[in-house]
């Protein structure tokens, strides 16, 4: 605890805050629109939410999720490092704690209906996955997690021949299906798939932000022509690279420049301009920064 306690401090203030923000947040959406009409929600904490359902009362949601995360997290210690195991395991104890203040503290009726939606099966999956996207994103974004199937993914998924999103995809698709037979119904795990996709995207945007910009990769023999039509219209540097042509043998030149998607066609006119044998490829950047900005 005393070395845990000392790995905290060394997390900035900002990312501290943010991830205890993450674990309320997610607690928000899971237990006021999703668990009062037994939606469920993807990876440990939607198995969490089913054990919760099937087991004793005392073994509520907020037991199951430190029960079944905190030993993934502690498992992948060596391949994810120890400020994310700790980020990780204290994003998920928020978690777990602001959920029980909701169902079993504070004066809000979480037992047979959404305070917010009622009963509405859709509106219930819908905001409960955004909300819960954001609280998942945020925990991403600001190096923590908040549910160890993403360590299982990282662990075991290459030895099983897989990717990271397909094995987290397989889990949560053998979850839903488990849920159904469970219940005896299909129709609360399908209105939990609308709940997953819900939260899928909403951490894309989070963690990868709103608006992702392009990154331009133009070939060409006019690069001084390019370059400075480039820096007058949008007065941003670029880079340079030296190549040559497998075909041709030629030499080129590749300017490697980022624009946002509003810039895109502007600069396509400015390079085929410049150079109308100009070879463009694009690629999303989802974020850019400074090396030096991020140290201070």
């Amino acid at each position: 605890m005393k070395k845990a306690a000392e790995l905290l401090k060394r997390i900035r203030p900002l990312s501290l805050f943010m991830l205890t923000l993450a674990g309320a947040v997610n607690a928000f959406g899971i237990t006021i629109f999703l668990t009062p009409v037994k939606l469920y929600d993807s990876g440990i904490s939607g198995t969490a939410m089913l054990l919760a359902q099937v087991t004793p009362k005392w073994l509520s949601l907020s037991v199951f999720l430190i029960l079944l995360n905190i030993p993934l997290f502690l498992y992948g210690l060596k391949k994810q490092g120890v400020t994310f195991t700790v980020s990780a395991i204290y994003t998920v104890a928020v978690y777990s704690l602001s959920a029980w203040l909701i169902t079993d503290v504070l004066p809000v009726d979480v037992s047979i209906a959404s305070p917010l939606a009622g009963t509405d099966l859709l509106l219930c999956a819908l905001f409960g996955g955004v909300i819960s996207g954001v609280g998942s994103g945020l925990a991403l974004r600001f190096g923590g997690a908040m549910d160890g199937v993403e360590v299982m993914a990282v662990i075991f998924a290459k030895r099983l021949g897989l990717s990271v999103g397909t094995f987290v995809m397989i889990y949560n698709v053998v979850l839903y299906i488990v849920c159904g037979l469970v219940i005896h119904s299909w129709i609360l795990p399908l209105y939990s798939i609308v709940t997953y996709a819900a939260a899928l995207k909403t951490v894309d945007y989070i963690v990868d932000g709103l608006e992702r910009s392009k990154a331009a990769f133009i070939v060409t023999a006019r690069s001084e022509q390019i370059c400075a039509a480039l820096q007058k219209e949008f007065h941003t540097g670029m880079t340079i690279m030296e190549a040559k042509g497998g075909y041709s043998g030629s030499d080129r030149r590749v300017v490697y420049f980022v624009v946002n998607r509003f810039q895109v066609m502007k600069m396509k006119d400015i390079v085929q301009e410049a150079d109308p044998l100009a070879y463009i490829t694009l690629s999303e950047v989802a974020d850019i920064f400074s090396a030096n900005q991020d140290k201070n």
